[in-house]
């Protein structure tokens, strides 16, 4: 049985006490945090140390910022690390395990025009892996994981599929970055994810899930059976975290999630 977290925003209340009510009474194990920029989510301390406090569980923060670490502008670049070592820290003193970050996202898509990015796929490699090593060292000494997560063409030229990330991951050389997979993402990327997840199996430490359409599982047509038992038979352990958009009635969409993941895991 996986366990399942459900993204912050996606749960009524106004405080994460009360989100957590909820979100323990709909069968879920933990909530995900979202950090902003601007060392936003440091500046949530105070809240997040009087939610573990009251028995609040938050292994993971997703990032929820403007750019990225692998901005084409230097500048957002070197805010970007510093955004994500300020994260890293702070899911390291809530006890937590690690924060996930796309390479870019928005940036750019070979899919659109003008279809050529103005750096090539050398100038990303290398702005990627100077990233990554730096975080992954910050993580490192934080105690945590950075989970590297692999976008849609449409919405990052760089790290779309599984294999992709386990190449960089492998060239940084440290177990403290991993793969951080999403569902929706790998229906559009991936030619067989089951057989992806398989693969990368070493390297996955993070899953987040949604359904084919973006909204939550059980909502398209995703093969949730397939997907959860490759999961299952690659030895993931951590969290299936909620990170969808909602159709129908908000609360019973989150509501429905973990019996639905429960039935197709089983």
């Amino acid at each position: 049985m996986f366990r399942t977290a459900c993204q912050e925003q996606l749960l009524p209340g106004e405080t994460l006490q009360q989100k957590w009510e909820f979100a323990q009474a709909a069968g879920y194990d933990a909530i995900e945090l979202r950090g902003k920029g601007d060392f936003h989510f440091r500046e949530r301390l105070p809240e997040l140390r009087r939610a573990l406090a009251d028995g609040v569980v938050m292994p993971t923060v997703c990032v929820d910022m403007l750019h990225f670490i692998g901005a084409f502008d230097e500048e957002m670049r070197r805010d970007a690390v510093e955004q994500m070592k300020s994260q890293l820290s702070v899911i390291g003193e809530l006890g937590g395990t690690g924060a996930q970050t796309p390479a870019s996202y928005g940036m750019f898509s070979r899919r659109l025009p003008p279809f050529q990015p103005p750096r090539s796929e050398d100038e990303d490699r290398e702005v990627l892996l100077t990233g990554l090593t730096e975080l992954g060292e910050h993580a490192r000494r934080e105690g945590v994981t950075l989970f590297l997560e692999p976008l849609n063409r449409y919405e990052d030229h760089m790290v779309n599929r599984l294999e992709q990330a386990v190449e960089l991951i492998r060239e940084v050389g440290l177990d403290s970055v991993r793969v951080g997979i999403d569902s929706y993402h790998m229906n559009i990327e991936e030619s067989d994810p089951p057989a992806a997840i398989l693969a990368a199996a070493p390297y996955i430490g993070h899953a987040q899930v949604s359904d084919s359409n973006r909204f939550q599982p059980g909502a398209g047509h995703l093969d949730w059976p397939a997907w959860l038992g490759a999961l299952d038979g690659a030895g993931y352990t951590g969290h299936l975290a909620l990170e969808c958009r909602l159709t129908g009635d908000a609360a019973a969409a989150v509501e429905s999630v973990p019996p639905f993941l429960a039935r197709a895991a089983a």
